[in-house]
């Protein structure tokens, strides 16, 4: 199956998505890696959003094809990948799972965000302002919301298993 980790930057999604990947045994892709990789390219490509994602959704499905499971990080800010992100699952033959992950307390989804160090070597994280001002739009379909605010990451990854059956 594939489970599509969602959600502002600072909630929380990278840790968690890393942690259920681990307990899972899950292939683990992260937009971010793929981003900033294409921004390094001798091609000096600086608008990569799309290309990010679309690779990421191609080597999704390799590995769901392959019977893998998939745990997919990433923004996902919009409906239209969200849709992108499931289709890919549909067109492996295997379900998908969406998760948005928010920090329902502003004070401490802010202090996250400014106190964060990047874990990709040269990745620029994204400032306060660039969370607020960025265009994520209110989700219109099924999804486990998971509030990172006050829960430990075991209890998060916990709550996601329960809801999958694990």
């Amino acid at each position: 199956m594939q489970i599509i980790l969602s959600g502002l930057p600072g909630a929380g999604k990278t840790t968690l998505s890393r942690a259920l990947a681990a307990r899972l045994g899950a292939v683990y892709i992260r937009a971010d890696t793929i981003e900033h990789s294409l921004r390094r390219s001798v091609l000096n490509l600086r608008d990569v959003e799309d290309l990010g994602y679309l690779a990421g959704y191609a080597v999704a499905e390799d590995n769901l094809r392959l019977g893998h499971t998939v745990v997919a990080d990433s923004v996902n800010p919009w409906a239209i990948t969200r849709q992108a992100w499931r289709d890919v699952a549909s067109r492996a033959g295997v379900p998908s799972f969406d998760v948005e992950v928010v920090c329902s307390d502003e004070s401490e989804h802010r202090r996250r965000v400014e106190t964060r160090q990047s874990d990709i070597p040269g990745f620029a994280v994204p400032s306060w302002r660039d969370v607020l001002e960025r265009d994520y739009h209110v989700w219109t379909t099924q999804r486990l919301e998971v509030d990172t605010f006050n829960r430990t990451v075991d209890a998060c990854v916990d709550l996601i298993c329960k809801e999958l059956g694990f």
